[in-house]
């Protein structure tokens, strides 16, 4: 009988087409991508994810472009804005800090000279767009490859693949646990 539960115990651990983990769910090769392996798929999955954004920050300050992806932030969220005073005072914001000639943290649009500042009198929530766009595609075909590349990325998917690999024997000692004590 014991030969018969190891034999059990084996087959059920490496030839099920459907593992579970013991509470369930499905084996990680069973569940949706997530982590920097949803990140390298595209530049909108790793925005997205606030750890991913933030590691994309963090990779974006040390290359002295952090300004992007700030900007790309500042007009998702102006988009979400409610009421016309308070998109007048976000565009304003926006428009003080990353677009005009004395911005703290201008970013490189083309078309920026463009925008005056009597476009923050009748705000709208796509206003920023164009703008948005571009630097959207100046990250996605410039930063954004060199990140997946980047000490950042590889470092914290080297942690996060330590993480799933010691949570995935900890789960096969519990179903090897179970089936032996079955």
């Amino acid at each position: 009988l014991s030969f018969l539960k190891k034999m059990l115990f084996f087959s059920f651990f490496f030839f099920s087409p459907e593992i579970n983990d013991g509470e369930g769910h499905p084996s990680s090769s069973h569940q949706p991508l997530k982590g920097t392996s949803r990140w390298a798929t595209s530049l909108e999955n790793l925005l997205e994810d606030p750890e991913g954004v933030k590691r994309f920050r963090e990779f974006l300050k040390k290359e002295f472009s952090e300004e992007n992806v700030l900007f790309w932030l500042a007009c998702e969220e102006f988009k979400k804005t409610q009421g016309k005073k308070q998109m007048q005072e976000k565009a304003k914001e926006i428009y003080m800090t990353f677009l005009s000639s004395k911005a703290s943290s201008q970013v490189n649009v083309e078309g920026q000279s463009r925008l005056s500042e009597t476009i923050l009198e009748t705000p709208h929530p796509l206003m920023f767009q164009k703008l948005q766009d571009q630097i959207f595609n100046l990250m996605k075909y410039d930063s954004y490859s060199r990140f997946l590349k980047s000490d950042i990325f590889l470092n914290h998917k080297k942690s996060e693949e330590q993480e799933e690999n010691s949570a995935e024997a900890q789960t096969a000692a519990k179903r090897a646990s179970r089936i032996y004590n079955t």
